[in-house]
């Protein structure tokens, strides 16, 4: 077969919403790639990660979908708060995040090159 259709919610399940990359070797071969990983988030009211990151080594893209998102950075922050509204980061870059107070916050976040391990 030649495509693929899944669920964001039930593929990512087991792997905090990542459900396409380099990961997925040897348990979804149609969901597995070296180039790159995409992440379906739903995010309860007030979700919050006020810990760093880690450098990353990869460049990443969030897509607001509903709700809205602040991702915070070293040198600054944005607020996605419009369907489409997006944040790009590159190598090196760290980050925390919180979504709307009030409402389910999803995005999609896309991340390349793929890493082992998601």
């Amino acid at each position: 077969m030649s495509w693929y259709a899944g669920n964001a919610d039930v593929d990512g399940a087991q792997d905090g919403g990542w459900f396409f990359g380099s990961f997925m070797a040897g348990r979804a071969p149609a969901r597995t790639s070296e180039h790159l990983e995409v992440k379906w988030a739903q995010l309860d009211p007030g979700s919050r990660d006020e810990e760093w990151t880690a450098p990353e080594a990869e460049t990443s893209l969030c897509v607001l979908v509903a709700g809205s998102q602040r991702l915070r950075f070293r040198e600054g922050d944005v607020l996605l708060s419009t369907p489409g509204d997006y944040v790009v980061w590159f190598p090196g870059e760290q980050h925390t995040w919180e979504s709307s107070p009030t409402e389910v916050t999803t995005t999609i976040t896309v991340r390349w090159p793929s890493r082992a391990g998601g």
